[in-house]
């Protein structure tokens, strides 16, 4: 069998005063054919299937633009695709992003090309056609769809979807962000307008990650900033992922959720405000969107979930999926739902501090290190009920209500134990420990949590000045000082240029905060309650748990110093000793007042007593000359006026 094989072939289109290497794509071939005649083989054309997703520049013809988002504009376009056996002509749209800078437009095709055949095999997402530079812009070709969810929307009068409707699309849209997290990918963009439809009415994931793949690029405007996402639909996190972040696949949860309530509403959520109040309730006030009642119980507790501020919490699409597809055929009838699933569960666990959402990402395994669960950001018991021990037995319960059995050093018989109470332990770390890197790093703090720990020692961490999670091996990072809400913290000594802006004291000495709140990234919330602000200054901060040390009265030298910690608590304990020790000062000046008067008075009486019996000595016939004259004129005076007074 003879072969005509033409090889890969690397070309450079010169864009943006830069090059850019793509691989061309494979030319059709030529084999012939056995049929059971070896003197009559017959010859064919074969053309294989796209492995690059490089398309030429030369066979897009734009119509026109359709659409604008927050990364480029959308086009109608034509694709024209030819070969020894076909010549078609494809109807696409075309995203046209803003121009990059120029050594980020390679960087950009490399990232889209590592996935783009993996795209190709999912079923609730578009399907890509390629990659191309039109005048200096990327642009990505993709199956163009007639509609969209939010056309739907749009549509119907009152904009609210029929509840059946939105159960079905939220299945097909948890299925499609699920394929996308399986590889990797994060969407950040999810909303219903992203939500196109096929001509049987399923759901398709029209933006397949993009705001994830222009991480760590920039556009060649300085004035434009990447925003991951439509700030309607952004989590807490999206905002600030290298300072409130990470971001994770628990961020596309958030944007889950804001896409059905706008299904279910009509209203897109934060209708009406701008870019700056979104921003200001969402990661500021950290408030959550209206959720409609009356939805089935597991729906509307799952919805709930999407919407904690912290993503840890947040429920996974998998929870998505399934609270989705055991709601699917329930019927709401005299007053209640029926033809629900038997699973229920509570958003809220029974371990403080922690969502049911949370305690599901993980499941013991027999042989696993196990010790008690430590409240979350909050400062561990003294003692534990599990101080370390190892699971020997499993309850056949998936869903972490169950319990497990566990042996503990000394102890003969194993501890029946409630799962969602213990936590895995893996080369002495386990989830939401606080470490920090053996190697530190300048571009990001040295001092993060661990969000995830595998059983090979293999983890992720969240570390201030990262968007995304850092992963690395047990063996790279220690355990470090934790910190807990309620605790007072300042800058150490050697800071003179700290992260974020802090306060500090009149006379230059850094103020002392007590934290409100650690985000899962281990940035620290810090209030100032000895602080006192007008108006609408802010009077809480951010920290860098490498930055700060921890204060208190043991920590404190001398009375100065431990009085000076008692103002750290509240703006008005100086006014309030200032008025006390001026009310004391009133008070004892007073008291002291009164004495020297009562003093006074007493020897006044003494004295004038002593006069009298001078008096009574002289008109006995005693010494006239021994009182000089007006003296006795005024003590006999102010006798005889005392003697009147008598009668």
């Amino acid at each position: 069998m003879k072969l005509s094989l033409l090889y890969y072939e690397l070309f450079f289109v010169e864009e943006m005063a830069g090059k850019i290497k793509v691989a061309m794509p494979v030319a059709s071939f030529e084999y012939e054919l056995f049929e059971g005649d070896p003197d009559h083989l017959r010859t064919v054309v074969a053309t294989p299937t796209q492995t690059r997703p490089w398309i030429d520049p030369a066979s897009l013809n734009l119509k026109h633009r359709i659409g604008r988002g927050p990364f480029g504009d959308v086009w109608l376009a034509t694709h024209h695709q030819s070969a020894d056996d076909f010549d078609e002509y494809h109807e696409v749209a075309v995203k046209m992003l803003l121009p990059l800078k120029e050594d980020c437009t390679q960087k950009f095709v490399d990232k889209f090309e590592e996935l783009f055949l993996k795209c190709r095999e999912f079923q609730g997402v578009c399907w890509l056609h390629g990659i191309s530079v039109i005048n200096g812009r990327i642009c990505i070709a993709m199956k163009f769809y007639e509609g969209s969810v939010g056309d739907r929307i749009a549509h119907l009068k009152g904009g609210k979807l029929p509840l059946p409707n939105i159960l079905r699309y939220g299945i097909e849209l948890a299925k499609g962000i699920s394929e996308l997290h399986s590889i990797g990918l994060l969407v950040l963009n999810l909303k219903p307008f992203n939500f196109l439809l096929n001509d049987h009415d399923q759901l398709i994931i029209g933006d397949f990650g993009i705001p994830y793949l222009l991480l760590g690029i920039s556009f060649s405007d300085s004035n434009v900033a990447l925003r991951l996402g439509t700030p309607n639909y952004m989590a807490p996190e999206q905002w600030e992922p290298e300072v409130r972040g990470p971001i994770s696949f628990e961020t596309d949860t958030w944007g889950f959720g804001c896409s059905i309530v706008e299904m279910l509403t009509g209203i897109q959520p934060w209708f009406g405000k701008s870019v700056e109040e979104i921003f200001h309730s969402v990661v500021i006030k950290q408030e959550k969107p209206y959720i409609p009642s009356g939805l089935p119980p597991a729906v509307e507790n799952v919805i709930n979930g999407c919407f904690e501020y912290d993503f840890r919490s947040r429920p996974s699409m998998t929870d998505i999926l399934e609270a989705f597809e055991r709601s699917q055929n329930a019927v709401y009838s005299d007053g209640e739902w029926i033809g629900l699933g038997n699973r229920a569960l509570t958003e809220r666990s029974s371990v403080k501090g922690y969502t049911a959402w949370y305690l599901l990402k993980d499941h013991l395994q027999v042989n696993d290190l196990v010790r008690s669960r430590k409240p979350l950001n909050a400062r561990r018991p003294r003692t534990l009920d599990v101080p370390e021990g190892t699971v020997v037995g499993l309850d056949s319960d998936s869903n972490r209500s169950g319990f497990v059995l566990v042996k503990l050093p000394g102890l003969h018989n194993p501890l029946k134990v409630q799962e969602s109470a213990l936590e895995r332990v893996t080369s002495g770390l386990a989830v939401g420990d606080w470490v920090s890197l053996k190697d530190a790093n300048t571009n990001h703090s040295s001092v993060g949590i661990l969000h995830s720990v595998q059983r090979d020692g293999s983890l992720a961490v969240g570390f201030i000045g990262l968007e995304t999670l850092w992963t690395g091996k047990s063996s790279e990072v220690q355990m470090a000082k934790p910190y807990y809400i309620g605790q007072f913290v300042r800058l150490k000594a050697n800071v003179f240029t700290p992260r974020f802006e802090w306060p500090s004291k009149r006379g230059g000495e850094w103020a002392t905060g007590r934290i409100l709140q650690v985000l899962p990234n281990g940035c620290l919330v810090v209030g100032f309650p000895g602080r006192l602000v007008f108006g609408n200054e802010s009077n809480s901060f951010l920290a860098d748990p490498a930055e700060v040390e921890v204060v208190s009265f043991d920590t404190c030298p001398g009375m100065v110093g431990k009085y000076q910690h008692i103002e750290d608590y509240h703006w008005s304990v100086r006014p309030v000793a200032i008025a006390l020790g001026l009310f004391t000062t009133i008070k004892l000046g007073l008291s002291v007042g009164r004495n020297v008067s009562a003093r006074l008075q007493k020897r006044r009486r003494n004295s004038m007593q002593e006069g009298g019996h001078c008096l009574d000595g002289q008109a006995g016939g005693g010494n006239a000359g021994w009182i000089p004259s007006p003296v006795a004129n005024m003590i006999f005076r102010e006798g005889v006026a005392v003697s009147a007074s008598a009668r």
